[in-house]
């Protein structure tokens, strides 16, 4: 009898954690919407279903999918010590998350793709640059969750490790960017994809959104490998730079070969370039992306 009590005890216990982290999730989900528009000088209800703004939903969406991803790293299965506890921990995770989140947007916006202005283009209904946008925010929240994952309990050292991780993603997202533009002036005889992307090149958006996702994957790698200690946060961040480095590298040169084979007899730069083939495009998202998970799936 005292067994089923216990257990009927526990139960409810787990319940009542499970309704606060629910809870919070739900609401901070929300709040990203309103974010979005707030960030974008929109009423976010008029901009999605008056004006029927496809780039801003993406954007959007992109934006939402980003916080709940932050969020399965703020939800560990581990019960805190009390409800109040609980609580903290979950605002506190997911409110820094999005802070995050929105610091990388506007990382990516003044430095990664500091030719065009995405807020603007997305008011302007441009698809490809809700795309860019929504991938830069799934990418930052992909590295997030992983050192959400990677450190231990709540405390200023924890958040100097969730900002430095977050530094290193930015990094890598900028240094990849940069070699992106540099491929592509080089296929396009001298041609801007920044530019191209302000000109509405969806296929092009969608290939640079795997090749952000993947480089982000590549990233959370370096978790796998490294033990969280406060002591060695300095040394710490240049293992998990080197690491990225490494793994980012190792997924572009697989990807490349899986490329190859997988859309043989197919040019990419004709298709995806100059054509503007969208499906050629998602094939080269998907191929990216698939990679970047079998390859940390086996580190892990």
């Amino acid at each position: 009898m005292n067994t089923i009590i216990d257990i009927t005890h526990l139960n409810q216990d787990l319940l009542i954690y499970l309704a606060i982290d629910i809870t919070i999730a739900i609401l901070l989900l929300g709040a990203m919407r309103f974010i979005s528009g707030f960030t974008a000088q929109v009423n976010s209800t008029e901009e999605l279903s008056k004006e029927d703004n496809f780039a801003f939903g993406v954007s959007v969406a992109g934006s939402v999918a980003a916080m709940g991803i932050v969020l399965t790293g703020a939800i560990t299965g581990e019960a805190a010590d009390s409800y109040v506890m609980e609580a903290i921990g979950m605002l506190s995770y997911g409110l820094f998350g999005l802070i995050l989140i929105k610091i990388g947007r506007m990382v990516h916006d003044r430095i990664a793709l500091n030719q065009i202005n995405k807020t603007e283009q997305i008011k302007a209904h441009n698809i490809s640059v809700g795309i860019v946008d929504a991938a830069g925010a799934i990418a930052t929240a992909i590295i997030i969750r992983a050192v959400l994952l990677w450190v231990n309990g709540l405390s200023i050292s924890t958040f100097v490790a969730i900002a430095a991780g977050f530094i290193v993603s930015q990094a890598m997202l900028v240094l990849v960017t940069r070699l992106k533009e540099k491929q592509y002036a080089k296929n396009n005889q001298g041609d801007c994809m920044q530019e191209a992307f302000a000109d509405g090149q969806v296929a092009l958006a969608i290939r640079y959104a795997g090749q952000a996702i993947s480089t982000a994957l590549a990233v959370t790698a370096a978790s796998y490998f490294l033990t969280y200690n406060p002591d060695t946060l300095v040394v710490n961040l240049v293992g998990w730079l080197v690491f990225s480095v490494i793994m980012t590298v190792l997924v572009w040169l697989l990807t490349t070969i899986a490329k190859k084979l997988i859309l043989m007899g197919i040019n990419l730069v004709e298709e995806v370039d100059q054509q503007h083939n969208i499906g050629v495009a998602s094939v080269e998202m998907a191929i990216s992306i698939s990679i970047a998970l079998i390859l940390t799936g086996l580190m892990a």
